[in-house]
Order: C-alpha cells, then sequence, then structure tokens
C-alpha cells in the first residue's frame, strides 16, 4: 500500500498535476487585500524593474490551502523572472471585482485566479479579454451558466478523488461490521454552489453505496456549507442533533475546512470516539495527526493532493498562454488516501 501511494504520487509529480498539499515553508511575504494590490513580494510593480507582474487573486486568501497555493504561484512566477502579487478577496465578490480592476489598471502580465462566486466568470473573462490580460483559473472555474469552461482551468480531479473518500469509507464499514448497524450514519458535507466541489460529493456518494451497497440509503445524510471550517461545524451539528439515534458517524465532505469542522463537532457532541471522518486535502488532518497522533482525533484519514502543484500548475498553464502555445481547457490531479500511519512516507515535507 506504501509502496504504491509512493508511486502513484511520484507519478503526479512527474506530470505536474498534482493538487493539495506539497505545502512548502514559503509563504508569501505580503497578503495584500484587494484594495492594496500594488503590494507585491519584489515590491511595486514599478519597483520591479521593468518585469511583469502576475496577480494571484484567491477567492479566500487567508485559508491555508490558498497560502500554500500561491507560495508555489509565486515561486513559479519568479523562476520566470517576473513579479508575482498575492490578493486576498476575503470571499467577497466586491473586493474580488476591485482586485481584477486593479490588475487591469496595473497592465499585469497575466492572471491566476480562484473567484469568489462562479455567477460571475463571464463578465471578469470579458474584462480581462477586453484589457488584453490572459487569465487561468485555479480550484474553482470560469465558466458559463451551463457549466462550460470559459478559460483554462487547473485543479483537482474532483470526482475521483471524491470516489477515493467514499471507497475508504465503505472499506471501513465492512471491515467493521457497521453495515448492519442501526447506530451507523453517515455524513456526506456538500457545497453544492460550487462547481468544482459538485463531483466532490457525488463520487464519495456514488463510491461508497457502490461499494457498501447493503447500507442503507436512508441513513445517508447530506448537509450543505460554504467551505469554512465554521459553516461545516454549523452544517455537521445540525444533523446531529437532529439524528440522536446515530451513535457511530462515519462522515466526509467537499474540502478539508469542512471536514475539520465536522470532527470539532463530533468533539463537542461527546461522539468522536465512535466516528470516523476522512478530510480532503490532508493540509489541516496532518495538524490533527502531528499534534494529537492518530488515536487522539476521529480525523482516521484524507485524500492528499498538492497545492503546489496546482499553483505551480495555473502559473506554468497561464506562460504557456501568454507565449501563444494552445493549452487545454481542464488540467485535472488525482489524490491518494493518507493516514495516520502513511501520511509522513508519502506527503514528505508537506507532513510537517
Amino acid at each position: 500500500m506504501k509502496k504504491t501511494a509512493a508511486i502513484i504520487l511520484a507519478a503526479a509529480m512527474a506530470m505536474g498535476l498534482t493538487a493539495c498539499s506539497g505545502f512548502t515553508d514559503e509563504k508569501p511575504e505580503a497578503t495584500t487585500t484587494a484594495g492594496t494590490a500594488e503590494t507585491t513580494t519584489g515590491g511595486t510593480q514599478t519597483e520591479a524593474g521593468g518585469k511583469g507582474v502576475v496577480y494571484g487573486i484567491y477567492k479566500a486568501g487567508d485559508q491555508t490551502w490558498f497560502i500554500d497555493e500561491g507560495a508555489a504561484a509565486q515561486k513559479a512566477v519568479e523562476e520566470k523572472g517576473d513579479g508575482f502579487i498575492y490578493v486576498d478577496a476575503k470571499m467577497s465578490p466586491e473586493e474580488y471585482l476591485k482586485a481584477i480592476d486593479n490588475a487591469i489598471a496595473n497592465k499585469a502580465k497575466g492572471i491566476v485566479t480562484c473567484i469568489p462566486d462562479q455567477t460571475m466568470s463571464q463578465a471578469v473573462v470579458d474584462k480581462c479579454k477586453e484589457a488584453g490580460i490572459p487569465i487561468v483559473a485555479a480550484d474553482d472555474a470560469l465558466q458559463t451558466e451551463a457549466a462550460e469552461k470559459i478559460a483554462p482551468w487547473v485543479g483537482i480531479n474532483a470526482y475521483v478523488i471524491g470516489q477515493a473518500n467514499g471507497q475508504w469509507l465503505a472499506d471501513y464499514a465492512n471491515k467493521n461490521n457497521l453495515t448492519g448497524d442501526p447506530e451507523c450514519g453517515m455524513l456526506i458535507l456538500t457545497m453544492d454552489t460550487v462547481s468544482s466541489c459538485v463531483p466532490r460529493a457525488e463520487g464519495e456518494y456514488d463510491k461508497f453505496t457502490e461499494a457498501c451497497p447493503d447500507f442503507p440509503k436512508d441513513r445517508i445524510y447530506k448537509a450543505d456549507y460554504d467551505g469554512t471550517t465554521d459553516k461545516g461545524n454549523v452544517a455537521a451539528t445540525s444533523v446531529i442533533t437532529a439524528h440522536p439515534e446515530i451513535k457511530k458517524w462515519l462522515v466526509t465532505g467537499a474540502n478539508e475546512e469542512g471536514t475539520i469542522g465536522a470532527v470539532r463537532a463530533m468533539e463537542s457532541a461527546g461522539l468522536d470516539a465512535n466516528a470516523t471522518v476522512v478530510g480532503l486535502g490532508a493540509y489541516m488532518a496532518k495538524d490533527e495527526w502531528n499534534n494529537k497522533g492518530g488515536d487522539g482525533t476521529c480525523m482516521k484519514a484524507a485524500a492528499y493532493f498538492s497545492s503546489d502543484s496546482v499553483g505551480a500548475g495555473s502559473v506554468n498553464v497561464l506562460y504557456d498562454v501568454i507565449s501563444g502555445k494552445e493549452v487545454p481547457m481542464e488540467t485535472a490531479v488525482d489524490a491518494v488516501i493518507v493516514t495516520p500511519e502513511n501520511y509522513k512516507e508519502v506527503m514528505g515535507k508537506a507532513a510537517e
């Protein structure tokens, strides 16, 4: 298992297409707001000595995933001789549009971005097209109302990664005789308004029910949240409270923050000893394991993919566009399940 995981991870890295945790210790030196986007790791744009500047505009720039993704993007840009500006849009459409306008006004060489509201996609792409500035989406696609991508996208292979989580939970349920246990229920935390997250939950549900066909579907619950730990906690707590008959929870979700919220909900309800949570990203699961050990938390596994690969990958695609190359509209990455037993071996430095 360890050997296979390592091979899978190595292959993904070799393709430059992994996506959520080759976390570097190198962080953006300046996290800017949309209103102060002229601040960059290499100084202001005027100070950049004539170099081009690439903007990284992220919907939740204070989250670990985007900080690490931005650090990888920054490194890739600087290796190409240009400057990088990291912008936290704070989940605000207004702040996000200000950042786009700043990038355009400052004649950015290009933009890599995760948009906070995909309904704004067309307007953003049109703005950039009119200004002659190439833009590449990371994580959440820039797309039409019909979910057709309108800019190159780099992100995780959402459905396949969801399937990996569903398979792991099904194997766990079968191994521990939970299928017929009336006190066992499954919770899938969803983000139904984010196109990149919907396939994750679908993959989790489809593979779990396929691999564990005797598990009663009326004991599989779903709860929607916004991607934050707090809202994941609230969503999980509401389901736990509504179903006091369930004492043994199997949980997974649409991102790592949500599953950590569920872990805290289980702890608050006194149900964590018999709960099993599978994360999605492993960048917070590793903290649970580093701080508490595998037996001290109900976070028992996580799908690992490297934020470094999404960050650097989005920049590589952007520079291909800038150079006039034809690029694919989708660049997706797979993942490998890590546990307290193998995460250090698989994740390497990212496990620190």
